[in-house]
């Protein structure tokens, strides 16, 4: 029986791809074994996709200094149907903004807390351009959660 891991992200520019790509390419990485990836845009994962995981990685741009509303759309269709039934549901996130992340930072964990999610992975807070130091650290993302998640 294997894991499964779901990925919901909001990719509307280059920056936002290259990093959820840098993330899935970490879900595979060598030595990760047993871990199913499923990856959704925001705008259409479900409750049904997050009672079916075992673990949940979340990508999002930060808009006007807060997450993307597709994010925030994700968030609140699963909220109630999953409340209780995914308590201490491991999960980490990456935030990509121009100038500042905090507030879409501070969103998702408060989320997450009020869902009882427990943060498995220390986030990945980027702003401005990318560089390779960013795209390893997404990589190393998606490798320590899909790794948690070994049967």
């Amino acid at each position: 029986m294997s894991a499964r891991l779901l990925v919901v992200h909001h990719t509307p520019s280059p920056a936002m791809q290259e990093l959820l790509e840098a993330v899935l390419a970490g879900t595979h990485a060598e030595g990760v074994e047993g871990v199913e990836v499923e990856a959704h845009p925001a705008l259409s994962a479900t409750a049904s996709d997050v009672l079916a995981a075992d673990g949940v990685l979340l990508g999002t741009p930060a808009n006007i200094g807060y997450m993307s509303g597709a994010l925030k759309h994700f968030f609140d269709g699963i909220y109630y149907p999953t409340l209780q039934a995914r308590e201490g549901l491991p999960f980490g996130y990456w935030v990509h903004g121009n100038n500042d992340v905090e507030g879409a930072r501070r969103a998702i964990e408060s989320i997450a807390t009020g869902l009882s999610w427990r943060l498995a992975a220390e986030p990945v807070l980027v702003t401005g351009p990318l560089d390779a130091a960013v795209r390893e650290r997404c990589f190393e993302l998606g490798g320590t959660l899909a790794a948690s998640l070994m049967p």
